[in-house]
């Protein structure tokens, strides 16, 4: 074989270059191409074939005109049309020069749409786009969340799909939330891939509900139930969180076939219980806040998630009680007494300070009525030195009778 021949192409590079041309796009097809070159008014994209593709620099200008992207960036382009070897892609139909000429083009293909919305009107909001052509877009179809504030909206540049195209252009129905829907879909295939249970993620607070808060993690949504806000009793969330807020959470539960997910605002907060012996030790005495009577007894705040227990057998003061709400209220400061601490099933016992237990209650009693029998026996030995035990049982036969 000759060094002449050893040059040139082999067959191979000759049939893969002659071979058959590339399947041909259509258009409305999405595709990935890589930036070449950036032009005064084109974007130059190599589209993995010998045609060459562009996009209408406009597209990626930024507000001072800047080009967005450079050299060797990959983007994900729609194709329009082609003509003399060259093919036109669009990012979304907008600003650039061909979009009134393209907007059936991207009604028919699912192409993005860039609109102006300039007001809200009777049922949704009025969007201009292509510069001029006035369009509607309902108020289901501007987001995924309802919406509580239209203002919010009007005077934004965003992206719609036409939903409908009729009278030549005439009536256009636009959706922002088809858009808004893939996007999170595609997020979410991404994160199936990443999330697991027990991880703790960013996220932020979509609605507030009774029973829980909802929580977006970068595309999903899901439920913080109201037992796992805090570590303490919640009777109102809104006093905890606010919408758009931005959490820390511990992912519960991720059932993706069923898109259906929970979360935990506390698990990503410290254990109040893991440092609970020394910030309470055994004996010590603190002020804390009745939270609730059951009962059996009437549980006591004393910190952050710090809930202990005062059974009913140490309340009343040295007297039964049927129920703890014969001598305490719920929201009242008392002062009680640590004297036992669980910290691993989370259990705190507590007794009130200066408190007698209904135990110690029945001993001071029994002791008081010794106290009492040996005085009456004292005093009657006294007024009668010389009574004879007969006299002595008669006395005790009478005072038993009248007491009868």
């Amino acid at each position: 074989m000759s060094d002449d021949f050893s040059n040139h192409e082999s067959f191979a590079d000759l049939f893969k270059d002659n071979g058959p041309p590339k399947k041909q796009l259509s258009p409305g097809q999405k595709i990935k191409a890589v930036v070449v070159d950036v032009s005064q008014d084109s974007i130059f994209l190599d589209v993995g074939g010998k045609s060459e593709g562009f996009v209408d620099r406009k597209e990626l200008e930024d507000e001072t005109g800047d080009v967005t992207v450079e050299t060797g960036d990959t983007l994900e382009v729609y194709f329009l049309s082609s003509a003399r070897n060259e093919m036109l892609f669009t990012t979304k139909i907008g600003g650039g020069s061909t979009s009134l000429a393209h907007l059936e083009e991207a009604y028919r293909n699912g192409i993005p749409l860039e609109g102006f919305i300039k007001k809200e009107i009777k049922g949704g909001f009025e969007v201009t786009v292509a510069g001029k052509i006035r369009t509607f877009c309902p108020y289901s179809q501007m987001d995924i969340r309802r919406i509580t504030d239209a203002e919010d909206y009007v005077g934004e540049h965003m992206l719609f799909r036409i939903t409908e195209y009729k009278e030549n252009g005439r009536n256009i129905i636009l959706s922002r939330r088809i858009i808004l829907e893939e996007e999170r879909e595609e997020k979410r295939e991404l994160l199936k891939e990443t999330l697991q249970e027990g991880m703790t993620v960013q996220g932020v607070i979509t609605s507030i509900q009774k029973f829980g808060a909802f929580v977006d993690i970068d595309g999903i949504e899901g439920l913080i139930p109201i037992s796992e806000i805090g570590w303490s009793r919640i009777e109102d969330i809104q006093e905890i969180l606010t919408e758009e807020q931005k959490v820390e959470v511990v992912i519960l539960k991720l059932d993706w076939e069923n898109d259906r997910y929970s979360f935990s605002l506390k698990q990503a907060l410290p254990d109040p219980w893991e440092s609970i012996s020394q910030k309470l030790p055994v004996g010590s005495s603190h002020s804390g806040t009745v939270v609730r009577l059951t009962k059996f007894g009437a549980f006591v705040n004393l910190a952050e998630g710090i809930d202990g227990l005062i059974h009913i057998s140490k309340l009343g003061g040295g007297r039964r009680i049927n129920h703890p709400k014969e001598v305490l209220d719920e929201g009242q400061t008392v002062e009680v007494k640590i004297e036992d601490i669980d910290a691993e099933q989370k259990r705190l016992s507590l007794a009130l300070v200066g408190e007698m237990t209904a135990e110690e209650s029945d001993s001071a009693s029994e002791k008081e009525d010794i106290k009492e029998f040996q005085a009456k026996h004292r005093e009657s030995a006294t007024s009668s030195p010389m009574s004879t035990l007969g006299d002595i049982l008669k006395a005790k036969l009478e005072e038993k009778e009248q007491k009868k």
